[in-house]
């Protein structure tokens, strides 16, 4: 009885649509490996290629195009415990996410479909003292989703993080006005008009 609830628990899990962040791995995107009881040392990070094929290690080519990621989660483990009877194994999806902007450590960084927006911001060294979280850009394919991050800091009521979808690219903004800074960016420009106004004016 325990075996039967156990194997439809893992098909239920299996698929679940809310458990990946994005229902296909696209080029420059990957999956992470982990093998339990094998002697070989082979768990690691492999990622698709730009002709949408994996390669991994004694299973060859596994060709990625419109296929869904539970289904080729689904035949990866099923390879390999075709070569290793019993094989323990964790596959996880690499989706990746560009972090722009007022960060500490700007760049591309890899998620595995359980972290949110604030946890990759996280990622990426947290905000500077100059950013603006109550706007945060999203660009996702051809739209830009303005996100207030301030709202779930502050945890207000029916403000909620959200998930992340492979090859999007955040952008925290800069506050418009910084002490300090922005003063002196202000002073100098209006300097310059001054001066450029007194040269032409004579």
């Amino acid at each position: 009885m325990k075996k039967c609830i156990f194997i439809i628990s893992f098909f239920l899990l299996l698929a679940a649509p809310w458990f990946t962040i994005a229902q296909e791995l696209d080029p420059g995107d990957g999956v992470r490996i982990k093998f339990f009881n094998i002697s070989e040392e082979i768990s690691g990070d492999y990622f698709v290629q730009q002709n949408d094929i994996l390669q991994l290690p004694y299973i060859g080519s596994l060709k990625l195009e419109d296929k869904d990621y539970n289904i080729l989660k689904a035949e990866i483990v099923t390879k390999y415990d075709s070569l290793y009877r019993g094989v323990e194994l964790i596959v996880s999806p690499l989706y990746r996410i560009n972090v722009l902007g007022e960060v500490r450590r700007p760049g591309v960084y890899f998620v595995t479909g359980v972290e949110k927006l604030l946890d990759v911001i996280a990622l990426a060294g947290g905000e500077t003292e100059d950013s603006d979280m109550s706007e945060i850009l999203i660009q996702r394919k051809n739209e830009t989703l303005n996100f207030n991050a301030e709202e779930i800091i502050r945890g207000e009521k029916n403000s909620h993080d959200f998930y992340l979808q492979s090859g999007d690219r955040i952008f925290v903004t800069r506050k418009w006005w910084v002490t300090g800074q922005n003063t002196t960016f202000i002073l100098t420009t209006l300097s310059l008009i001054v001066t450029t106004y007194a040269v032409f004016s004579r």
